[in-house]
């Protein structure tokens, strides 16, 4: 192995000493305490750390790094306490995530760190959102996102370059090439020689150096992040490197030919640094071992603070207020009282128009948003108003974006993905349900964002364009989940969306965009996320639904004069508001729940159970529900027709008020 330290300094080289020493001793101990049953679980990255090291100690101390699971040296490098370290990873109160999530799945602003998920791949499009905000600020920053060989095979990983390459982001993509993804050899992986060869793809530069070579690394990591932030631009740095343990320890390396093992023993990268400075005279056999006896100390002193604390006393409450990051809602009424007549899409429209002017920090994302004005028109004309920059075109790439609204909310920005249409969130759903929704439980992060959902039936679009979704959502914990059904709902819940610190899954029926009109406020107004609101008194049954359900109700009940109904429209499906539920039921003794999703496993059966769990005293009846067949939705209006809920309100009411 080759040393290059040309315009290194000697200071320079014994920090990089210390750097790349610092991870390995961890690791080394924590191999022993593992061996001894005092910590669970690791992921050893001895023999790659030239990386991590490299990488981090080449950026300046505020650009973003997002490692995975042997990056230790990113956060020792990082100068991270050994005793938070050494806590997060016992799962005590004292480490990063209060004993919520292990090893390196945590994020710290202080140190511009943000770790990963299980999930391979997502942290690119966070890469992405990082480094557009940092475009947008204008700060000359670079991010780098790490990645294993394995990992490229993602469809994360695609995206997030793609997005970078189009947006011409400034993110170092680094791609850890070991040859195996757990025990899968690479020629099982992909069939390219070379990761530099994907660049071509992508349009983008792709450079290759040795990854055990702390020098060059370092180096190629300095030059390229200086010309970078002049010239801001991604770049695919594939480093060669070797894993010389399991994925993780339990899974050992019998798989490994011992041959390779032992070629790749002689790369060590700190045996071969560590020599290359003895040779050099850069550093004496004493001064090793000063800094070496430094080291451990240091790692003793923060083990034993670390151990002294066990796991988490449960706290129930406690676990329940951090789902969701702190918010007192302030309902902003009006400054004028002027109204205008306004559809359901206008409403939406001026929401998002009213909402770019009140946060000057909010970009929107989507697909046809910008100067096409998406494929509702919704955005028309916002790119004169606002500018591409906020109004942003998006490849077809959903998971990326919504990870990049994920960064751009980790740099204090506000983020709008708006889903051509709501079947389409699939392609996303690990960036929403694992980090997104999560991100404040585990670490402290808000996510301050909002996906639309053009959602619904109606409109004979088939199986695809039609989907109600909403279920799949109110089902993860930190979501908020929001479903008007009137324009002035419409706006005033969207408008207060953007002031939430949390993600909010915003639907829009598409069927109401231009079939429902109201006059309603011309001003900038809220409406509390949270709160149901009673449509039409009665005192004889309560319908409970939203979205269409309310105009379906509130049809058949015209038609059925003898019946003298509570409608209550619940607008806020998560959380739902359980007061007005116990309300209308203390009320009407009878109860409906009707939506337009399908029956089985719907948000009606989830209310439908509360009400008998908590207010079956009240009760002269039991809890119907009315909802969609539970089938795929089909194409011809006739079977549409069939499908949807409407055709059977009427019969449910009859079968209730006959008990």
């Amino acid at each position: 192995m080759k040393f290059n330290r040309s315009n290194i300094s000697e200071h320079v080289l014994k920090h990089l000493y210390e750097a790349i020493v610092r991870p390995r001793m961890i690791e080394e101990k924590m191999l022993i305490l593992l061996r001894q049953n005092k910590i669970s679980k690791w992921f050893s990255g001895i023999g790659q750390e030239g990386i991590a090291v490299g990488v981090a100690e080449a950026l300046d101390p505020d650009e973003y790094i997002l490692p995975m699971h042997r990056n230790l040296g990113v956060f020792t490098s990082r100068k991270m306490p050994f005793e938070r370290l050494f806590a997060q990873w016992q799962g005590t109160m004292q480490g990063y995530t209060k004993g919520r999530d292990r090893s390196f799945h945590f994020g710290n602003n202080d140190f511009h760190i943000v770790g990963m998920i299980s999930h391979l791949g997502p942290q690119n499009g966070l890469a992405d959102g990082i480094a557009l905000a940092t475009r947008l600020k204008k700060e000359n920053k670079v991010t780098v996102v790490f990645n294993g060989d394995g990992g490229t095979s993602e469809g994360d990983f695609h995206e997030g370059v793609n997005v970078a390459a189009v947006w011409d982001l400034p993110v170092i993509f680094v791609i850890e090439n070991n040859g195996y993804g757990l025990s899968t050899p690479s020629s099982e992986q992909f069939r390219c020689k070379s990761f530099v060869d994907k660049a071509i793809g992508y349009g983008i530069e792709g450079v290759q150096v040795d990854g055990n070579n702390l020098l060059e690394v370092y180096s190629t990591v300095k030059r390229l992040a200086e010309d970078i932030r002049e010239n801001p631009r991604p770049v695919l740095l594939e480093c060669i490197t070797f894993r010389m343990r399991g994925h993780e320890e339990a899974s050992g390396t019998k798989y490994v030919p011992k041959e390779l093992m032992d070629e790749w023993a002689k790369k060590d990268p700190v045996d071969n640094y560590e020599k290359f400075l003895l040779q050099e005279g850069v550093l004496q056999q004493k001064d090793i071992d000063a800094i070496r006896k430094r080291i451990k100390k240091e790692i003793e002193d923060g083990l034993a603070i670390a151990f002294e604390e066990k796991h988490p006393d449960p706290d129930t409450e406690r676990e329940l207020n951090d789902v969701y990051a702190p918010l007192t809602p302030a309902i902003i009424s009006p400054s004028t009282y002027k109204k205008s007549e306004k559809r359901f899409i206008d409403a939406i429209s001026d929401a998002l128009r009213q909402s770019m002017e009140h946060h000057p920090n909010l970009v929107l994302m989507g697909q046809d948003i910008a100067d096409y004005g998406g494929v509702f028109k919704i955005t028309e004309g916002f790119v004169n108003q606002f500018g591409k920059e906020r109004v942003r075109n998006t490849p077809l790439c959903e998971s990326a974006i919504l990870g990049a609204s994920l960064g751009l909310s980790i740099k204090n920005m506000k983020a709008m993905v708006e889903m051509q249409f709501a079947d389409f969130v699939s392609e996303g759903m690990t960036q929403i349900v694992n980090n997104l929704a999560k991100a404040h439980w585990r670490w402290g992060q808000q996510a301050d964002v909002v996906v639309r959902m053009p959602t619904g039936a109606g409109t004979a679009a088939g199986p695809f364009h039609s989907q109600s979704n909403e279920a799949w959502f109110f089902h993860t914990p930190g979501l908020k989940v929001v479903y008007p059904s009137n324009p002035y709902d419409a706006k005033g819940l969207l408008c207060a969306s953007f002031n939430d610190p949390n993600p909010v899954m915003y639907f829009e029926h598409k069927l109401l965009y231009r079939s429902v009109k109201d006059m309603i406020p011309d001003d900038y107004y809220t409406v509390e996320i949270g709160k149901a609101k009673r449509v039409r008194e009665g005192a004889d049954v309560s319908i409970i639904t939203y979205g269409m359900g309310v105009h379906w109700a509130l049809e058949v009940l015209q038609s059925m004069p003898e019946i003298n109904a509570d409608v209550l429209d619940l607008r806020t499906l998560l959380p739902w508001d359980r007061q007005a539920v116990e309300q209308t039921v203390r009320k009407t003794n009878r109860v409906l729940i009707l939506h337009e999703d399908t029956m089985t496993g719907g948000i009606g059966a989830e209310i439908s159970a509360w009400i008998n769990e908590q207010c079956f005293r009240y009760l002269d009846a039991p809890v119907m529900r009315v909802a969609s067949l539970d089938t795929a939705i089909p194409f011809a209006p006739t079977l549409e027709q069939n499908f949807l809920p409407k055709g059977r309100i009427k019969p449910a009411l009859d079968q209730l008020m006959a008990y």
